[in-house]
C-alpha cells in the first residue's frame, strides 16, 4: 500500500527534542512526510532571560547539520561560544593534554551552545519545513503491522505512519514496548551544573580536569563566564548543591585547580544523574532508536548530543537513499542498515568514555603514574592528538 495515497504520514516520530526534531527536519528535507509528537512544547528561549543551565560542547559535525536544516544562523548569532582550545589534565599526576585548533587549521574545535536555545531553533523550523506537530500528544501504546505502525494516543486518537521513530528520552516506554532491552551501568554520580565568573578570563578554552571524585569541566560562554559541569558521587553532589555561594565558589576553585584564578560569581545550581545506557539494537521491525533512547554515556567528553545528531544524519541518509531506489524504506532489513552502523560507533564511543572514567577513578599510585605517562606520551604524538580531534568533530574531517 502507498503510505500517502493511504494518508498516512511516512514517518511518525516520537519526541520533539533536540534529536527528534532534528530528525524531523532532515527527513523533510529528504522529502518525507512527518509528524513529530510531542507532550509539551519546549520552554522558548529568549535573549533577555538567563542563560540555560544545561549547555553542549557542538561538534563541527552537529553544526554542519543544523546549517544544512537551515537553522545554525539563527543559532549562531543569538549566543553561543566557539572555544579554539582544549585543555585537559590529571590531578593526581599533573600531567596534561593539548588540543589548540590553530594547530589543525581550524578557526575553531566546537561552539558551547544552550541545550534549550537549539532545541527551541530547531521546533520552530517544523513549520515551514511542512512537519505535521501533534502537541500535546502522547502515545499510550502502538502495534506493528506488515506496512505500518498504527499508535493510540492519549485521549484515543490513532495515527498511523509507515516508520516509528522513537526519541523519547533515556527513559524511553516506547522502547520498552518495541521489546528492545538496554545494558549499562549506574555511575552513582550526578553533574552539577552552574555558570560562574571568574577572575582570569577564560580565553576561549575548554577546562577539564579530572579530580579522584569526578571530572569538572569549565566551559567558555560569550559573556566571559564559565559553565561548569562537575561530576560527583550521588552525596557528595547533594553536599555541594546545599553549599551556600560562596562556599560553592570556593569548592569549585579548588576543583578546578584555579586555572581560571577565583571564582567570583556564581549562578543557582542544577544536578542530573549519571549513567551509561545502550540499547541492544536501534531497530525492531518498523521502529528506529534516535538519540538518548539509544544510547546515555558519560558527559566528561561532552559527546551526548553529538551522538543523537550523527543518528540523525545516518537515519536520514539510510532512509533516504532507500527511498530513491524505489525500496520500502521502512524494511526492517534498510533499518537494520542504520541500526548496525550507529550502534557500531556509540557503542565504541561509550565504552571509550566508560573506560576514562574507571581509568581517572583508579587512585593507586601505579596507576596514577601510568596514567600521568599515557597523557605525556599522547599529548606529544601529534598524528594521535589530529584523530581524536577528528573523531570529536564527526570523523568526517570537516
Amino acid at each position: 500500500m502507498n503510505a500517502r495515497r493511504a494518508g498516512i504520514p511516512d514517518v511518525a516520530i516520537a519526541g520533539g527534542g533536540m534529536v527528534g526534531a532534528a530528525c524531523a527536519l532532515a527527513l523533510a528535507k529528504r522529502g518525507f512526510e512527518v509528524a513529530l509528537l510531542e507532550t509539551r512544547e519546549p520552554a522558548p528561549w529568549r535573549a533577555e532571560e538567563p542563560e540555560d543551565l544545561r549547555v553542549i560542547a557542538l561538534a563541527p559535525s552537529s553544526a554542519k547539520l543544523l546549517d544544512e536544516l537551515c537553522v545554525w544562523r539563527e543559532i549562531e548569532t543569538a549566543r553561543v561560544s566557539p572555544y579554539r582550545c582544549m585543555r585537559v589534565w590529571d590531578a593526581a599526576s599533573g600531567a596534561e593534554l593539548r588540543f589548540d585548533a590553530a594547530r589543525e587549521g581550524r578557526a575553531q574545535l566546537g561552539w558551547i551552545v544552550e541545550n534549550r536555545l537549539v532545541a527551541w531553533a530547531l521546533w520552530n523550523a517544523l513549520d515551514a519545513a511542512r512537519v505535521r506537530r501533534v502537541c500535546p500528544a502522547q502515545v499510550e501504546s502502538f502495534t506493528q503491522r506488515e506496512d505500518r505502525v498504527v499508535l493510540e494516543l492519549h485521549g484515543g486518537e490513532v495515527l498511523s505512519a509507515a516508520l516509528l521513530v522513537i526519541a523519547d528520552g533515556a527513559g524511553s516506554r516506547l522502547r520498552e514496548a518495541a521489546g528492545i532491552a538496554v545494558r549499562g551501568r549506574d555511575y552513582r554520580q550526578r553533574a552539577v551544573v552552574a555558570h560562574v565568573a571568574t577572575e582570569r578570563a577564560h580565553a576561549a578554552t575548554a577546562w577539564q580536569r579530572f579530580t579522584h571524585e569526578g571530572p569538572i569541566a569549565l566551559l567558555p560562554l560569550r559573556d566571559g563566564r564559565s559553565s561548569i559541569v562537575w561530576s560527583l558521587p550521588g552525596a557528595r553532589a547533594r553536599a555541594v548543591l546545599a553549599l551556600d555561594d560562596a562556599a560553592f565558589a570556593a569548592a569549585v576553585g579548588i576543583a578546578s585547580d584555579f586555572r581560571l584564578g577565583r571564582i567570583v560569581e556564581t549562578t543557582p545550581r542544577a544536578s542530573f544523574p549519571l549513567k551509561l545506557q545502550l540499547a541492544r539494537t536501534y531497530a525492531s521491525g518498523r521502529c528506529v532508536l534516535l538519540g538518548d533512547a539509544a544510547h546515555a554515556v558519560h558527559p566528561l567528553a561532552g559527546q551526548g548530543a553529538n551522538l543523537g545528531l550523527r543518528d540523525v544524519a545516518e537515519l536520514a541518509s539510510v532512509l533516504g537513499d532507500a527511498r530513491d531506489a524505489h525500496r520500502d524504506f521502512a524494511a526492517p532489513h534498510v533499518l537494520q542498515r542504520y541500526a548496525r552502523r550507529r550502534r557500531s560507533e556509540d557503542t565504541l564511543d561509550a565504552l571509550a568514555f566508560d573506560a576514562l572514567e574507571r581509568t581517572f577513578s583508579w587512585q593507586a599510585p601505579p596507576w596514577i603514574a601510568l596514567r600521568g605517562l599515557g597523557l605525556l606520551a599522547v599529548n606529544a604524538m601529534t598524528p594521535l592528538k589530529r584523530r581524536l580531534s577528528a573523531h570529536a568533530a564527526g570523523r568526517a574531517g570537516i
